[in-house]
Protein backbone atom coordinates (compact mmCIF):
# COMPACT_ATOMS: atom_id res chain seq x y z
CA UNK A 1 0.00 0.00 0.00
CA UNK A 2 0.98 3.64 -0.39
CA UNK A 3 1.68 5.65 2.75
CA UNK A 4 3.27 8.93 3.75
CA UNK A 5 6.15 8.49 6.18
CA UNK A 6 8.24 10.92 8.22
CA UNK A 7 11.89 9.91 8.57
CA UNK A 8 12.91 13.00 10.50
CA UNK A 9 11.17 16.16 11.74
CA UNK A 10 11.29 19.33 9.69
CA UNK A 11 9.55 20.99 6.79
CA UNK A 12 6.67 19.67 4.72
CA UNK A 13 9.19 18.30 2.20
CA UNK A 14 10.12 15.67 4.81
CA UNK A 15 6.84 13.86 4.19
CA UNK A 16 7.72 11.06 1.79
CA UNK A 17 5.54 8.72 -0.25
CA UNK A 18 6.44 5.08 0.43
CA UNK A 19 5.20 1.57 -0.36
CA UNK A 20 4.52 -0.56 2.73
CA UNK A 21 2.94 -3.88 3.59
CA UNK A 22 -0.71 -3.94 4.60
CA UNK A 23 -1.24 -3.60 8.37
CA UNK A 24 -2.00 -6.80 10.27
CA UNK A 25 -5.05 -6.32 12.48
CA UNK A 26 -5.46 -7.46 16.09
CA UNK A 27 -8.55 -9.29 17.32
CA UNK A 28 -10.19 -6.04 18.46
CA UNK A 29 -9.40 -4.16 15.25
CA UNK A 30 -10.74 -3.72 11.75
CA UNK A 31 -8.80 -2.98 8.58
CA UNK A 32 -10.04 0.07 6.72
CA UNK A 33 -9.45 1.02 3.12
CA UNK A 34 -9.08 4.75 3.56
CA UNK A 35 -11.10 7.02 1.32
CA UNK A 36 -10.33 10.36 2.98
CA UNK A 37 -8.27 11.83 5.79
CA UNK A 38 -8.18 15.29 7.30
CA UNK A 39 -5.23 17.42 8.36
CA UNK A 40 -4.98 19.21 11.70
CA UNK A 41 -2.55 21.67 13.32
CA UNK A 42 -1.26 18.85 15.56
CA UNK A 43 -0.10 17.08 12.38
CA UNK A 44 2.01 20.09 11.48
CA UNK A 45 3.43 20.51 15.00
CA UNK A 46 4.36 16.83 15.18
CA UNK A 47 5.94 16.88 11.73
CA UNK A 48 8.10 19.80 12.88
CA UNK A 49 9.32 17.88 15.92
CA UNK A 50 6.88 19.41 18.40
CA UNK A 51 3.39 18.21 19.32
CA UNK A 52 3.45 14.43 19.73
CA UNK A 53 6.81 13.88 18.06
CA UNK A 54 8.71 12.97 21.25
CA UNK A 55 6.10 10.33 22.00
CA UNK A 56 6.14 8.90 18.47
CA UNK A 57 9.73 9.35 17.33
CA UNK A 58 10.71 5.73 18.00
CA UNK A 59 7.92 4.42 15.73
CA UNK A 60 9.28 3.01 12.45
CA UNK A 61 7.90 3.87 10.05
CA UNK A 62 6.38 7.00 11.59
CA UNK A 63 3.07 7.70 9.84
CA UNK A 64 1.25 10.86 10.87
CA UNK A 65 -2.47 11.51 10.90
CA UNK A 66 -5.47 10.49 12.99
CA UNK A 67 -8.63 11.36 11.02
CA UNK A 68 -10.06 8.84 8.58
CA UNK A 69 -13.14 7.72 6.72
CA UNK A 70 -13.25 4.55 4.67
CA UNK A 71 -14.53 1.03 4.05
CA UNK A 72 -13.95 -1.98 6.31
CA UNK A 73 -12.11 -4.78 4.47
CA UNK A 74 -11.26 -7.10 7.39
CA UNK A 75 -12.76 -7.64 10.84
CA UNK A 76 -10.94 -8.97 13.91
CA UNK A 77 -12.15 -12.10 15.71
CA UNK A 78 -13.45 -10.13 18.72
CA UNK A 79 -15.30 -7.46 16.71
CA UNK A 80 -19.08 -7.85 16.66
CA UNK A 81 -20.36 -4.33 15.93
CA UNK A 82 -18.97 -3.93 12.41
CA UNK A 83 -18.76 -6.00 9.26
CA UNK A 84 -16.84 -6.02 6.00
CA UNK A 85 -18.14 -3.47 3.50
CA UNK A 86 -19.42 -0.93 6.01
CA UNK A 87 -18.39 2.72 5.71
CA UNK A 88 -16.97 4.06 8.95
CA UNK A 89 -15.12 7.10 10.29
CA UNK A 90 -13.20 8.09 13.40
CA UNK A 91 -10.16 9.59 15.07
CA UNK A 92 -7.59 6.84 15.45
CA UNK A 93 -5.47 6.13 18.55
CA UNK A 94 -5.16 9.76 19.59
CA UNK A 95 -2.88 10.78 21.23
CA UNK A 96 -0.92 7.75 20.07
CA UNK A 97 0.23 6.52 16.68
CA UNK A 98 -2.75 6.89 14.34
CA UNK A 99 -1.01 6.03 11.06
CA UNK A 100 -3.78 7.67 9.06
CA UNK A 101 -1.66 8.87 6.11
CA UNK A 102 -2.03 5.55 4.32
CA UNK A 103 -4.26 3.60 1.96
CA UNK A 104 -5.09 1.07 4.71
CA UNK A 105 -5.25 1.55 8.47
CA UNK A 106 -5.74 -0.93 11.34
CA UNK A 107 -8.20 0.60 13.79
CA UNK A 108 -9.58 -0.43 17.20
CA UNK A 109 -13.28 -0.99 16.51
CA UNK A 110 -14.27 0.89 19.67
CA UNK A 111 -13.01 4.15 18.13
CA UNK A 112 -15.28 4.07 15.08
CA UNK A 113 -18.81 4.98 14.07
CA UNK A 114 -20.83 4.19 10.97
CA UNK A 115 -20.55 6.98 8.40
CA UNK A 116 -23.94 8.62 7.81
CA UNK A 117 -25.22 7.98 4.30
CA UNK A 118 -25.98 11.66 3.71
CA UNK A 119 -22.34 12.77 3.87
CA UNK A 120 -19.26 12.01 1.79
CA UNK A 121 -16.09 10.32 3.01
CA UNK A 122 -14.34 13.69 2.80
CA UNK A 123 -16.99 15.29 5.03
CA UNK A 124 -16.80 12.38 7.45
CA UNK A 125 -13.00 12.55 7.72
CA UNK A 126 -13.29 16.28 8.35
CA UNK A 127 -15.66 15.65 11.26
CA UNK A 128 -13.29 13.79 13.52
CA UNK A 129 -10.45 15.31 15.60
CA UNK A 130 -11.64 18.91 15.33
CA UNK A 131 -15.29 18.01 15.88
CA UNK A 132 -14.45 15.68 18.77
CA UNK A 133 -12.38 18.46 20.34
CA UNK A 134 -15.32 20.85 20.13
CA UNK A 135 -17.79 18.26 21.41
CA UNK A 136 -15.69 16.99 24.32
CA UNK A 137 -14.69 20.53 25.34
CA UNK A 138 -18.21 21.94 25.34
CA UNK A 139 -20.19 18.94 26.56
CA UNK A 140 -17.93 16.88 28.79
CA UNK A 141 -15.66 19.59 30.18
CA UNK A 142 -17.68 22.78 29.80
CA UNK A 143 -21.02 21.22 30.80
CA UNK A 144 -22.77 23.56 28.38
CA UNK A 145 -26.50 24.14 28.99
CA UNK A 146 -29.34 25.77 27.10
CA UNK A 147 -29.46 29.55 27.29
CA UNK A 148 -25.83 30.04 28.29
CA UNK A 149 -23.77 32.79 26.68
CA UNK A 150 -20.91 30.98 24.96
CA UNK A 151 -17.86 32.63 23.38
CA UNK A 152 -16.02 30.68 20.68
CA UNK A 153 -12.62 32.08 19.70
CA UNK A 154 -11.43 31.55 16.10
CA UNK A 155 -14.97 30.55 15.22
CA UNK A 156 -14.20 30.09 11.52
CA UNK A 157 -11.41 27.57 12.14
CA UNK A 158 -11.46 23.79 12.28
CA UNK A 159 -12.51 23.37 15.92
CA UNK A 160 -14.30 26.70 16.07
CA UNK A 161 -16.73 26.14 13.23
CA UNK A 162 -17.82 22.83 14.76
CA UNK A 163 -18.09 24.37 18.23
CA UNK A 164 -20.46 27.09 17.00
CA UNK A 165 -22.77 24.52 15.46
CA UNK A 166 -22.70 22.18 18.46
CA UNK A 167 -23.34 25.01 20.94
CA UNK A 168 -26.24 26.32 18.88
CA UNK A 169 -27.75 22.83 18.55
CA UNK A 170 -27.86 22.74 22.35
CA UNK A 171 -29.65 26.07 22.62
CA UNK A 172 -26.75 28.29 23.68
CA UNK A 173 -26.38 31.95 22.71
CA UNK A 174 -23.17 31.89 20.69
CA UNK A 175 -20.68 34.67 20.06
CA UNK A 176 -17.83 33.94 17.66
CA UNK A 177 -14.60 35.83 17.09
CA UNK A 178 -13.17 35.90 13.57
CA UNK A 179 -11.94 38.41 11.03
CA UNK A 180 -14.40 40.63 9.19
CA UNK A 181 -13.82 38.54 6.06
CA UNK A 182 -15.31 35.53 7.86
CA UNK A 183 -18.24 37.32 9.49
CA UNK A 184 -20.89 35.94 7.14
CA UNK A 185 -19.47 32.44 7.44
CA UNK A 186 -19.55 32.50 11.24
CA UNK A 187 -23.12 33.80 11.27
CA UNK A 188 -24.15 31.18 8.72
CA UNK A 189 -23.02 28.51 11.18
CA UNK A 190 -25.64 29.76 13.60
CA UNK A 191 -23.67 32.23 15.73
CA UNK A 192 -25.83 34.94 17.25
CA UNK A 193 -23.04 37.50 17.19
CA UNK A 194 -19.73 38.00 15.43
CA UNK A 195 -16.81 39.95 16.87
CA UNK A 196 -14.08 41.15 14.54
CA UNK A 197 -10.98 40.59 16.65
CA UNK A 198 -8.94 42.80 14.33
CA UNK A 199 -11.23 45.82 14.72
CA UNK A 200 -12.23 45.64 18.38
CA UNK A 201 -10.91 44.21 21.63
CA UNK A 202 -13.34 41.51 22.64
CA UNK A 203 -12.46 41.96 26.31
CA UNK A 204 -13.73 45.54 26.12
CA UNK A 205 -16.95 44.80 24.24
CA UNK A 206 -18.20 41.54 25.76
CA UNK A 207 -19.30 40.59 29.28
CA UNK A 208 -21.33 38.10 31.28
CA UNK A 209 -20.04 35.05 29.38
CA UNK A 210 -20.83 31.64 30.88
CA UNK A 211 -18.43 29.52 28.84
CA UNK A 212 -15.41 30.36 26.68
CA UNK A 213 -13.78 27.92 24.27
CA UNK A 214 -10.35 29.31 23.48
CA UNK A 215 -8.62 27.77 20.47
CA UNK A 216 -5.99 30.53 20.29
CA UNK A 217 -4.12 30.34 23.60
CA UNK A 218 -1.50 32.68 25.05
CA UNK A 219 -2.76 36.11 26.13
CA UNK A 220 -6.15 35.27 24.63
CA UNK A 221 -6.86 32.86 27.49
CA UNK A 222 -6.07 35.44 30.14
CA UNK A 223 -8.11 38.13 28.38
CA UNK A 224 -11.04 35.72 28.26
CA UNK A 225 -11.15 35.82 32.08
CA UNK A 226 -12.17 39.47 31.86
CA UNK A 227 -15.43 38.68 30.04
CA UNK A 228 -16.38 35.53 31.96
CA UNK A 229 -18.86 35.75 34.83
CA UNK A 230 -18.10 34.41 38.29
CA UNK A 231 -18.75 30.69 38.29
CA UNK A 232 -18.17 30.54 34.54
CA UNK A 233 -15.67 28.42 32.66
CA UNK A 234 -12.77 29.12 30.31
CA UNK A 235 -11.48 26.13 28.39
CA UNK A 236 -8.28 26.27 26.35
CA UNK A 237 -7.39 23.52 23.90
CA UNK A 238 -3.87 24.97 23.62
CA UNK A 239 -1.46 23.26 26.01
CA UNK A 240 0.80 25.26 28.27
CA UNK A 241 -1.71 27.57 29.95
CA UNK A 242 0.31 29.16 32.73
CA UNK A 243 -0.10 28.71 36.47
CA UNK A 244 -0.47 32.50 36.68
CA UNK A 245 -3.60 32.39 34.51
CA UNK A 246 -4.99 29.56 36.61
CA UNK A 247 -4.39 31.59 39.77
CA UNK A 248 -6.08 34.66 38.31
CA UNK A 249 -9.05 32.54 37.32
CA UNK A 250 -9.30 31.13 40.84
CA UNK A 251 -9.27 34.65 42.30
CA UNK A 252 -12.19 35.58 40.04
CA UNK A 253 -14.13 32.44 40.87
CA UNK A 254 -13.76 31.14 37.30
CA UNK A 255 -13.00 27.57 36.26
CA UNK A 256 -10.07 27.62 33.81
CA UNK A 257 -8.22 24.63 32.43
CA UNK A 258 -6.74 22.91 29.39
CA UNK A 259 -8.41 19.99 27.67
CA UNK A 260 -7.07 17.35 25.30
CA UNK A 261 -9.16 15.33 22.88
CA UNK A 262 -9.31 11.53 23.11
CA UNK A 263 -10.45 8.87 20.66
CA UNK A 264 -13.99 7.68 21.41
CA UNK A 265 -16.40 5.64 19.35
CA UNK A 266 -19.25 6.68 21.66
CA UNK A 267 -18.60 10.34 20.94
CA UNK A 268 -18.19 9.62 17.24
CA UNK A 269 -21.68 8.13 17.23
CA UNK A 270 -23.05 11.36 18.70
CA UNK A 271 -21.33 13.32 15.94
CA UNK A 272 -22.72 10.86 13.38
CA UNK A 273 -26.23 11.58 14.62
CA UNK A 274 -25.66 15.34 14.39
CA UNK A 275 -24.37 14.89 10.84
CA UNK A 276 -27.35 12.73 9.94
CA UNK A 277 -29.94 15.23 11.13
CA UNK A 278 -28.18 18.24 9.66
CA UNK A 279 -27.30 19.90 12.97
CA UNK A 280 -23.61 19.59 12.09
CA UNK A 281 -21.96 20.18 8.72
CA UNK A 282 -18.23 20.42 8.07
CA UNK A 283 -16.88 23.14 5.84
CA UNK A 284 -14.13 21.85 3.57
CA UNK A 285 -11.93 24.70 2.44
CA UNK A 286 -9.71 22.66 0.14
CA UNK A 287 -9.10 19.06 -0.90
CA UNK A 288 -5.81 17.43 -1.93
CA UNK A 289 -4.60 14.05 -3.20
CA UNK A 290 -2.29 11.83 -1.13
CA UNK A 291 0.79 12.79 -3.11
CA UNK A 292 -0.06 16.45 -2.43
CA UNK A 293 0.17 16.02 1.35
CA UNK A 294 2.97 18.57 1.62
CA UNK A 295 0.73 21.23 0.06
CA UNK A 296 -2.03 20.33 2.52
CA UNK A 297 0.41 20.88 5.40
CA UNK A 298 1.54 24.18 3.95
CA UNK A 299 -2.05 25.38 3.74
CA UNK A 300 -2.67 24.58 7.42
CA UNK A 301 0.57 26.39 8.29
CA UNK A 302 -0.85 29.65 6.95
CA UNK A 303 -3.11 29.75 10.01
CA UNK A 304 -5.92 31.12 7.87
CA UNK A 305 -7.83 28.01 6.86
CA UNK A 306 -11.60 28.42 7.09
CA UNK A 307 -13.02 25.09 8.25
CA UNK A 308 -11.08 21.98 7.30
CA UNK A 309 -8.48 20.62 4.88
CA UNK A 310 -8.95 17.06 3.60
CA UNK A 311 -6.97 14.58 1.54
CA UNK A 312 -8.83 12.06 -0.62
CA UNK A 313 -7.53 8.69 -1.74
Amino acid sequence: MKAIILDQPGGAENLKLATLNLPVIKNNEVLIQVKAISINPIDIKTRKGQGLYEKLKTEVPLILGWDISGIITQVGAEVNDFKVGEAVFGMINFPGHGKAYAEYVAVPAEQLAIKPANISHAEAAATTLAALTAYQSLIQHGKITRGQRVLIHAASGGVGHFAVQIARSLGAYVIGTASAANRDFVLSLGANEHVDYKAVRFEETLSDIDLVLDTVGGANTELSLQVTKKGGTVISIITGSSALIAEKAKEKGIHCYNTAVKSSGDDMRVLAKLLSNGALKPHIAQSFELDEISRAHQQIETGRTVGKIVVTL
